[in-house]
């Protein structure tokens, strides 16, 4: 049971991590195209914008419909942000636990 599960939790962690890197450029993008840095007219960008948005916001918008509206201010990424570092963690030590 352990030499299966270990590995699945590993990938499980590594996914997160990756996913975590989407919700940054995902938000680093939309402040430059927020604060026209770059151009949102630009194929290659509205095509990996529309692909991050894509990944992001089914996610955030279930953060959304919890998370009261700070004004303009949307703190749904911190908070998913938050959320996967914590599964990160709870994973973690599962893998410590079962590897002792």
């Amino acid at each position: 049971m352990n030499t299966i599960l270990i590995p699945l939790l590993q990938v499980i962690h590594v996914a997160l991590d990756i996913y975590k890197w989407i919700v940054i450029i995902s938000v680093i993008m939309s402040w430059l195209v927020a604060f026209n840095v770059i151009n949102p007219h630009n194929q290659f960008i509205r095509m990996v914008g529309g692909a991050l948005h894509q990944m992001v916001e089914p996610v955030l918008r279930r953060i959304r419909r919890v998370v009261p509206a700070f004004g303009n201010v949307d703190i749904s990424p911190i908070i998913l942000f938050l959320l996967i570092l914590f599964i990160q963690l709870v994973i973690g030590r599962v893998i410590g636990s079962i590897a002792s």
